[in-house]
């Protein structure tokens, strides 16, 4: 911004140079003499023209131009060179620990109860209702249809026509001519001057503040989830057979037929209730802390310079054509259509109904009751008692042993390795375009002030 004003300075003397000049030769307003008159321009005639007295005219009053050489700001594109930051990404790898559950399968001996089903019979004694059927009687009435004659009386309508004279009216038309009057909207132009504002564009250099994500690395604390097995002890309730083996003694016969005592061994059954400890795994997950690095772009602040366009309003004025609507009355002749009344006569024919009784012989239907006699069997359920043979299931209960499989989980370490993305800032170089400000001499015609005009002061005569 100070670098533009710095080369500015020039242009803005020299143009101050000339304004005083430029308003003495008549280029901006007309200057106030000393006689309190306004000095109106030179002509061909006689001078200056006011009420104060003016020198002779001369022979011609224009300004003399004289050409200048001034230093003009141009702004010029150059390319330089910056530095930067760019991010480049980069994999990285890490290990860490997984735990691995992995099942491990044991032989165990079980001892079950079966239910056997065993076979049984049993009599049952049942009801059973037989029917036994009876022979009854019943009346009834029933309503014997017969037909019957008879002399009925009926009234028709029978019509009659007669001749009417009916006088009707209808509208004849016919056609009038009648004068309106309609408006009719002329359109008149006239000129006005209108103002109207500008805007004017011009280049300011603004100091603006940018935010630029910068990075950095750091350590971050956090907990991940890790399962443990846990052994727990608990006593369940089972049922052993604990029976033993007893000699009895058993009369019998030997090879001879005489009577003699055998000893034989007899298995005596025991059913007992043992606790016994059980072992299980109880999975457990733990919050176990651990540290990660992390990269994080924190916002700075920074300042640089950008040229902003803004506009000034200026006022300015054009002459512009309005057209106005002017409303107009005039007479024309139209054809109306109208309608008159007339009354006329026509001849109809009314027809009348006239009631007329007849007679005439039709068949009635009627009924008569008549008594009737019908059988009908009645069933009715006597109860019986009888018996049969039923064959029903009883379970009895048998210890049996079985070797069963049973899964455990046990908790393997296991390493893995992770691959992750990080952000790795690197410096570099780049061209960018840069506009710069450069003084050129440019040559531009200046008006000078000369002896012969009327801002020439005591010489045309015009003030003190």
């Amino acid at each position: 911004m100070l670098r533009r004003l710095v080369c500015l300075l020039p242009a803005i003397a020299l143009l101050a140079a000339g304004v005083p000049e430029q308003g003495h030769a008549g280029l901006f307003k007309k200057k106030s003499h000393g006689c309190g008159c306004e000095a109106a321009p030179c002509d061909a005639c006689g001078g200056c023209e006011s009420d104060c007295g003016c020198a002779p005219a001369v022979a011609d009053c224009a300004p003399a131009m004289e050409t200048r050489t001034v230093m003009v700001p141009t702004y010029v594109t150059e390319m330089r060179t910056v530095n930067a930051t760019e991010y480049r990404r980069e994999e990285r790898q890490r290990n860490y620990t997984v735990m691995k559950r992995v099942p491990v399968t044991e032989q165990k001996q079980v001892n079950y109860t079966v239910m056997v089903p065993q076979q049984q019979t049993r009599t049952v004694t049942y009801n059973v209702c037989k029917p036994v059927y009876e022979t009854k009687s019943q009346q009834y009435t029933v309503m014997v249809p017969y037909t019957e004659q008879v002399e009925q009386t009926y009234t028709v309508c029978v019509p009659t026509y007669e001749q009417r004279q009916v006088n009707y009216t209808v509208m004849v038309p016919y056609t009038e001519q009648v004068e309106r009057q309609y408006t009719v909207c002329r359109p008149t132009y006239e000129n006005r001057t209108v103002s109207y504002q500008v805007q004017v564009p011009y280049t300011e250099q603004v100091e603006q503040q940018y935010t630029v994500m910068v990075p950095h690395t750091e350590q971050r604390q956090a907990n991940r989830c890790v399962v443990r097995r846990v052994p727990e002890t608990t006593m369940r309730t089972v049922t052993v057979n604990s029976g033993h083996w007893e000699t009895q003694q058993v009369p019998g016969v030997d090879h001879c037929g005489c009577p003699t005592v055998c000893c034989k061994r007899v298995w005596v059954p025991k059913c007992e209730t043992r606790e016994v400890p059980c072992t299980t795994y109880r999975c457990v997950t733990e919050q176990v802390p651990y540290t990660y690095n992390v990269t994080v772009c924190k916002p700075e602040t920074r300042t640089r310079t950008c040229n902003v366009t803004r506009c000034r309003t200026e006022t300015r004025e054009r002459t512009v054509q309005v057209c106005k609507m002017v409303n107009e009355t005039q007479t024309r002749t139209v054809a109306v259509q109208k309608c008159r009344p007339e009354t006329r006569t026509r001849t109809v024919q009314v027809c009348k109904m006239v009631n007329q009784q007849k007679t005439r012989t039709c068949n009635v239907t009627k009924c008569r009751p008549e008594t009737r006699t019908r059988e009908y069997q009645v069933c009715r359920m006597v109860t019986e008692q009888k018996q049969r043979e039923v064959a029903y299931t009883v379970c009895v209960p048998e210890q049996r042993t079985k070797t069963v499989n049973v899964c455990r989980w046990d908790c393997v370490p296991e390493q893995k390795t992770q691959t992750y993305t990080v952000c790795v800032p690197v410096p570099v170089q780049r061209e960018v375009q840069v506009q710069v400000c450069k003084m050129v001499e440019k040559q531009v015609q200046v008006p000078v002030s000369t002896a012969c005009g009327c801002d020439a002061g005591p010489a045309c005569g015009c003030g003190g």
